[in-house]
């Protein structure tokens, strides 16, 4: 059973004033590529396009993972979590090309390389969990989520049981859990929540496993910011049992 009360968002979900070519993608071209929590979770037509496997992203932040994933992988699917607007626009730029309102065309479509595997969800993830299918999806990732290092604060993480739960419920038995954090106090959480919940395996044999970007890892903005301020990222890779 799923709980029909709404999950309490902790963060901020606009910040700078968008420009006006991001706002004309946002109001013109977003509706094309949103879903909702009515969306019907059909592996065959979610997507413009025909897919082999369905990756979930959740907060995408300014959407460079996202769309880098998108374009080498033209046949996955991928749907894209991230309430804070000003990264949904940065999204709609990266995957357009559109970045000044004098370039803004009568019909906005997708850069000619890039095929139609992206959808978003511009809201908390939690509130879509209900509405996916079982054993769906074959990847998710959860790049640099707010720590919340604070005791107090806990229980905000987005990495709890609950959570934790409904992903392993969508995602297929095989299919990879994506954490990558820059802070210590996150790291040591993710490491204790994954280890007691049984239907996690962490992949890592050796430390350059965690320690050094997976072979298909796009970089993020905030990555690059975190290791200019002498943070060291890692990266855990856990299975679904």
């Amino acid at each position: 059973m799923h709980s029909n009360s709404e999950p309490h968002f902790f963060g901020r979900r606009q910040g700078r004033k968008i420009r006006k070519a991001k706002t004309s993608l946002l109001e013109r071209f977003l509706p094309s590529l949103q879903i909702s929590a009515n969306t019907n979770f059909n592996k065959q037509t979610l997507f413009g396009t025909s897919v082999d496997s369905i990756c979930l992203e959740i907060g995408f932040g300014n959407g460079e993972h996202l769309a880098g994933q998108a374009l080498k992988n033209p046949n996955t699917g991928y749907i894209g979590a991230e309430v804070f607007k000003n990264g949904v626009a940065n999204l709609l730029t990266l995957i357009t090309g559109i970045k000044q309102a004098d370039e803004v065309p009568e019909n906005i479509t997708l850069l000619p390389n890039r095929t139609d595997n992206i959808r978003i969800f511009a809201d908390d993830i939690r509130l879509l969990f209900a509405q996916m299918p079982d054993n769906f999806l074959d990847k998710v990732f959860l790049l640099f989520p707010d720590p919340w290092p604070k005791k107090r604060h806990a229980e905000r993480r987005f990495v709890n049981p609950q959570n934790l739960q409904e992903i392993a419920r969508i995602l297929k038995p095989g299919g990879l859990f994506r954490i990558a954090t820059d802070h210590p106090t996150y790291k040591t959480w993710v490491l204790r929540q994954m280890h007691n919940h049984p239907h996690f395996r962490w992949t890592a044999t050796c430390s350059n496993d965690w320690r050094q970007p997976p072979s298909d890892w796009v970089q993020t903005k905030y990555q690059r910011k975190a290791i200019a301020e002498g943070r060291r990222p890692v990266f855990f890779d856990f299975k679904r049992l």
